[in-house]
């Protein structure tokens, strides 16, 4: 069993915002798949998908970005995962925009759904793919503006493409590929 974990905020002032990139990538490759989203008592809304034998989890937490821990400890103890088994779909302000960029493991440099994830799970070691939303400066204020600002519909179009990528990169992780394998074929 395996699980997909999009980051992002809840409610639809939040909708198509930077901080949202891993709800909206992982919206895009449930509707490839034909499945949809219902919600659990599990902190998330989620849908399920079998590819090739393997039973994935396709979720976005309902407990807002700060405290995406809580669905993902709630999901593993209910299904008996590891962390092993998930991978976490979030923005990156420290890559450039529209880059993915695959990490098995490291800090959450500074990313608090990654902070809380860690914290709930004790360790830093579980995939993600990053998506770089670039970053406007270091003041605090115009980076959380940033983060929850809203994509233009040119950027909207960029992303479409990079999503259809990006559906192809999880189904050659639910398959599989290793994160060596998934960063040589993606990262860039």
């Amino acid at each position: 069993m395996k699980f997909i974990f999009g980051l992002g905020n809840i409610g639809a002032k939040y909708d198509q915002t930077r901080h949202n990139i891993g709800f909206m990538a992982l919206d895009h490759f449930a509707a490839s798949q034909g499945v949809d989203f219902t919600p659990t008592k599990l902190f998330g809304q989620a849908a399920k998908l079998n590819v090739d034998g393997e039973t994935v989890w396709l979720v976005k937490p309902t407990t807002y970005m700060n405290d995406s821990g809580q669905s993902v400890r709630a999901f593993l103890d209910f299904y008996g995962g590891k962390a092993d088994d998930i991978l976490v779909l979030n923005d990156d302000l420290d890559s450039p925009f529209g880059k993915l960029r695959f990490r098995a493991k490291g800090s959450a440099g500074g990313h608090n759904g990654l902070k809380s994830i860690m914290a709930h799970t004790g360790t830093q070691n579980f995939l993600r793919l990053k998506f770089g939303i670039s970053h406007p400066d270091h003041t605090h204020e115009a980076v959380v503006n940033y983060v929850l600002g809203k994509f233009s519909k040119e950027d909207l179009a960029e992303w479409e493409q990079t999503f259809e990528k990006t559906d192809q990169a999880l189904l050659d992780w639910i398959k599989g590929a290793d994160a060596a394998a998934l960063s040589n074929r993606y990262n860039g």
